[in-house]
């Protein structure tokens, strides 16, 4: 069973409509998995059947027993993070400022204050139209943890490719270099990298390799858009020799992708164009890299 997770320096490269049409070529070979939990999207293209559904509790958050409060207002006063306010003449707590330090609980004279465990989302287990599998989450709003979030959709797709007996385990991971990056990269075989020929796009291709790099990770990058500039492609070609990172193809600009898109279908399902023929291509070029890990 091999790991892929498929990232980008930025956003807006194509990574998730690339991650999609993968997924498709996969079929039942593979089990998908969304580890994008900041803005999830991949169950646009997928048709998952949300089967299997849990809350997921990250962290903690304070909150006051109203009924039993006398309202000296210690835990205002200590809190650091301003999360404690006064409204209709009681004591609140924000739970998006709250950082779930405890500090309000210790100081409170009437231990009227706790803790609870913080629900910052849920995780799903679904059916696709692939005839597979697909693990996705969705972050709540302005909740943290999204890495942890990363890192349980990644262990149940693992669970679950080794139950299932599957090949693969395609990935679609969170663009840029933070904490849900980091956490989709932890295990991976390899990393496609998907970028675009813009100033933007060159810089954040090269940020994102120097991460994958820690990881002794081998990875591949495809260029899409690669006809917008063909100057900045050169550019890009060029840094994927100098890093021995393997030239997974060039996709000229095709706006096949977003008619498909609205229509909720991957590139490969929709008419035959150089870009599904591309893909194909670069899903190929995976698989023998694979072979030889």
């Amino acid at each position: 069973m091999k790991e892929i997770v498929v990232i980008s320096g930025k956003g807006g490269t194509g990574k998730t409509s690339i991650t999609a049409a993968l997924a498709f070529l996969a079929g039942k070979d593979a089990v998908v998995a969304d580890c994008d939990v900041d803005a999830a999207d991949m169950h646009l293209l997928m048709q998952p059947d949300f089967a299997r559904s849990e809350d997921f509790y990250s962290g903690e958050v304070a909150e006051i027993l109203q009924d039993e409060c006398t309202q000296c207002g210690k835990c205002m006063e200590v809190c650091r993070f301003d999360a404690i306010s006064i409204i209709d003449e009681q004591y609140w707590v924000d739970p998006i400022s709250c950082e779930g330090c405890g500090y309000c609980a210790r100081v409170c004279p009437t231990e009227t204050i706790f803790n609870k465990d913080l629900n910052v989302g849920k995780w799903f287990i679904s059916s696709i139209k692939t005839g597979t599998k697909m693990v996705h989450a969705r972050l709540g709003i302005g909740a943290d943890n999204s890495g942890k979030l990363v890192a349980k959709v990644k262990n149940e797709a693992k669970q679950l490719a080794k139950e299932l007996d599957k090949e693969y385990i395609l990935i679609d991971g969170s663009p840029g270099i933070g904490c849900p990056v980091v956490s989709s990269l932890s295990g991976a075989d390899f990393v496609i990298l998907v970028t675009e020929p813009s100033v933007s796009g060159i810089h954040d291709l090269k940020r994102v390799y120097e991460l994958v790099k820690k990881f002794h990770i081998p990875a591949g990058c495809i260029i899409n858009k690669s006809d917008l500039n063909s100057q900045k492609s050169q550019s890009i070609l060029e840094y994927l020799k100098e890093k021995d990172i393997v030239h997974l193809g060039s996709y000229t600009y095709d706006e096949a992708f977003t008619k498909s898109m609205t229509q909720g279908l991957t590139l490969m399902e929709w008419e035959d164009t150089g870009s599904s023929d591309k893909i194909r291509e670069s899903w190929d070029k995976t698989k023998q890299i694979l072979n030889t890990l």
